[in-house]
């Protein structure tokens, strides 16, 4: 157990996301693939995925993650449990080293950290755990049904969670005291709101721009995809559970390709 947080506000705080932020991929997919690996038969479960992607607009995200963690039905919580400890261990060599330089930073200065994502906690809390943060948010998923009830940690349900979680002298005029968040995604809008200064990591286009307006820091690190098609292989087989490491876990170079 996460020791209580103080009452009085710390001296700063870092708001990290996980997927895209921390690591290049979708932790969801690499939580797969590593139950696959572990659990073959569960691949049994993909057509459902799959059948739904034409119509995940119309399901939306909530609904179609659901659907996405149907290969985990009937799962005992211990099983899931050993399986979400090992796969933290695991991912550990993927974390981007030019971000997990600023988490000791802010480690060294003191702040508290907080690490808000909408992948699954059951294997967010573990991440969190491995890395020493403070505080660790992800999406709630009560296992065991076909599709999993679960709301979706994701946009404004960040800072919902935000504010019933921590005390309220950590705000001051809706935002939290001293606050520096970290993503790769405009999904996290909502949550950079509540913070003085930003980093974005690997952003698309849209991020990138509104970046250079804040004059938030922009990150690029390395990823471990060639090209789209690369890319879409190693997605392929992440959701399949073929091959050792698709994902490129293990294959690190800290540099950004020519």
């Amino acid at each position: 157990m996460a020791a209580p947080l103080p009452a009085s506000p710390p001296t700063g705080i870092a708001l990290f996301d996980l997927d895209g932020t921390l690591l290049a991929w979708d932790c969801q997919l690499l939580f797969r693939h590593f139950v696959l690996r572990r659990e073959p038969w569960r691949g049994v479960f993909l057509p459902v995925f799959l059948i739904c992607l034409p119509i995940a607009g119309l399901l939306g995200s909530e609904r179609m993650k659901r659907v996405f963690l149907s290969f985990l039905w009937r799962m005992s919580p211990e099983k899931l449990a050993a399986h979400s400890r090992d796969f933290a261990s695991h991912v550990m060599p993927a974390i981007y080293p030019e971000v997990r330089a600023e988490l000791e930073r802010h480690r060294a200065s003191g702040d508290l950290l907080i690490l808000a994502s909408a992948s699954p906690e059951f294997y967010v809390l573990e991440i969190g755990r491995e890395l020493g943060f403070d505080l660790t948010l992800g999406t709630v998923v009560e296992t065991g049904a076909f599709f999993p009830q679960l709301v979706n940690h994701k946009g404004s349900a960040k800072v919902v969670r935000l504010k019933k979680e921590l005390p309220a002298a950590y705000f001051k005029n809706g935002k939290l005291r001293r606050c520096h968040g970290y993503t790769d995604s405009c999904a996290d809008l909502p949550m950079l709101e509540l913070c003085d200064s930003a980093t974005v990591v690997n952003p698309q286009p849209r991020l990138a721009a509104l970046a250079e307006q804040s004059g938030w820091h922009i990150l690029r690190p390395w990823r471990p995809w060639k090209n789209r098609i690369d890319f879409a292989l190693r997605v392929l087989a992440l959701l399949t559970g073929l091959g050792l490491d698709p994902a490129g876990l293990t294959a690190r170079s800290g540099k950004n390709p020519a």
